[in-house]
């Protein structure tokens, strides 16, 4: 099985990126992919641009590896409630190319934060809104006070009960 893990954010040390490629590696043989937002950066999107380039290279090359995905893992972080401005920026160029971003894959929702919120706030926005860009949303998961839970020296959570919880929600990529 192929898995796209990514973080929805470009920060070099995301604990989101962290969080998805944790648990994308949970899924027994699984050829994980970590995908780096940086590597898809693209204009600020408005029709003006989009008319003056046609469509994002970057947002193309996104779309191809989601393509060639058996299931993708994502972990969204919270900018004042709501999607990354770079996430939002490449997702808004994507949908221009192809509404279905998610192509139909299995898919895992997660979001974490440094504080209580988990990012508990994006997370429910990405959910909600799975469905209309083709996500076939298997599980999601917020994860509040990420560094009081996960020890970045280990990589690995101190809590057994989160582990554990963390093991269902990769399972569930390989269930229809």
């Amino acid at each position: 099985m192929k898995i796209i893990a990514f973080g929805a954010s470009t920060s070099s040390t995301s604990i989101n990126k962290t969080l998805a490629a944790y648990t994308a590696n949970l899924v027994p043989d699984a050829d994980v992919e970590v995908l780096d937002l940086q590597d898809f950066t693209s204009p600020l999107f408005s029709e003006d641009m989009e008319k003056e380039i046609g469509t994002s290279e970057a947002a193309q090359r996104w779309l191809a590896k989601m393509g060639r995905a058996d299931a993708i893992v994502v972990s969204f972080a919270e900018h004042n409630g709501t999607y990354t401005a770079a996430y939002k920026n490449l997702f808004d160029w994507a949908t221009r190319i192809e509404r279905n971003v998610f192509q139909n894959k299995p898919v895992v929702y997660l979001a974490t934060s440094p504080g209580p919120g988990g990012a508990q706030n994006v997370l429910n926005t990405a959910v909600n809104s799975a469905p209309y860009f083709a996500a076939d949303l298997k599980a999601s998961l917020s994860i509040p006070s990420f560094y009081d839970v996960f020890d970045v020296d280990s990589n690995q959570f101190k809590e057994a009960e989160l582990a554990q919880k963390l093991v269902q929600v990769a399972s569930s990529l390989t269930q229809s």
